[in-house]
């Protein structure tokens, strides 16, 4: 079995560590001194309580050189990936998995998800239809990514918490893709469910980072503080229950409620959100796959969305102003 990883920062890396100490046969796509690094001293991971853990890569920043693979993971930034679509063509054989380990509402959500809205594409997410055309919905195999790491130097992860990555197919399958890859991940100390209703997940994750995210951005603030002030708590809320009409609509059934899901979000403490990481270090906001996304759904769906439209016209100003959002 041959797995890419493909954006093999902060999560990426971490899989990559995992996946080749088990000795799979994986790759990684990166670029920049953070490549080099990989390329010259082997990547290393720090976790609490082990010793780092250094391991020699396969890693390249094209893929060309790595021929098609029987999986390739993807867990670059959401916008980051239509461009890259092209380019990511060597990697995809006859039988190659797409696995989407992006954050915010999937370019494939309506493939094979029944109803009117079968085959929906989504342009903020996918404009142009780039993935949709360039890999096939076909080919794709859902996950949610739950841990947290960062690249703290170049060749160096270091993993905060967490070591699920729930995987899922369009028509809540367990097909035989997913329980090879499952195990892949399962003997390299991941954790890898094969869930029924993995859309059910991507909204509750979806839930904070539509929130929270862009909150925290505006206001500078960590999710201890946004989700325990009055007002912070309250617009996030108002989004929240937004975007539950929506998912209701398209059949999401979610196992807490918002109020839990706001206290969830303050017991991570101190934590500046990816999105106010982003600003802080000039790095190109993910706001379309986020926010935009479930406003484009509300449309969909004929759902208002008023304090989501508010917010993100302003996160939006936000980025622009900071040169961080196009």
């Amino acid at each position: 079995m041959k797995i890419c990883v493909f954006g093999a920062g902060a999560i990426g890396g971490y899989m990559g560590v995992k996946l080749a100490q088990a000795g799979a046969d994986v790759s990684l796509v990166a670029r920049g001194p953070h490549l080099a690094a990989m390329q010259g001293k082997g990547l290393t991971l720090l976790e609490d309580g082990k010793a780092p853990q250094t391991v020699s890569v396969t890693a390249s920043d094209n893929p060309a050189d790595l021929g098609p693979q029987d999986y390739v993971i993807v867990t670059l930034k959401a916008h980051s990936v239509p461009p890259v679509v092209d380019k990511m063509q060597p990697l995809i054989g006859p039988d190659t998995t797409i696995v989407s380990g992006v954050n915010g509402v999937p370019w494939w959500y309506f493939h094979k998800l029944g109803g009117p809205l079968e085959g929906t594409r989504l342009a903020s997410v996918d404009p142009g239809n780039a993935q949709w055309d360039g890999f096939g919905p076909d080919r794709v195999l859902g996950c949610v990514v739950y841990p947290a790491a960062e690249v703290i130097e170049p060749g160096t992860i270091k993993h905060i918490e967490g070591n699920r990555f729930s995987l899922g197919e369009p028509d809540g399958g367990k097909s035989d893709r997913a329980v090879a890859l499952s195990k892949a991940l399962m003997a390299a100390g991941m954790k890898a469910p094969i869930r029924p209703r993995l859309r059910d997940e991507i909204w509750v994750k979806l839930w904070g980072n539509l929130s929270f995210n862009p909150i925290s951005a505006l206001t500078d603030t960590t999710l201890d503080v946004l989700c325990t002030d009055e007002g912070t708590r309250s617009v996030a809320r108002n989004m929240m229950l937004e975007a539950q009409t929506i998912a209701e609509k398209l059949g999401v059934k979610f196992p807490i409620d918002v109020e839990r899901r706001i206290d969830g979000g303050a017991a991570v403490g101190a934590h500046r959100t990816s999105m106010l990481q982003d600003l802080d270090q000039g790095r190109p906001m993910e706001i379309d796959a986020l926010v935009g996304s479930v406003q484009e759904l509300g449309r969909v769906t004929d759902t208002p969305t008023p304090t989501i439209d508010t917010v993100l016209a302003l996160i939006k100003l936000r980025g622009r102003s900071a040169g961080l959002y196009e």
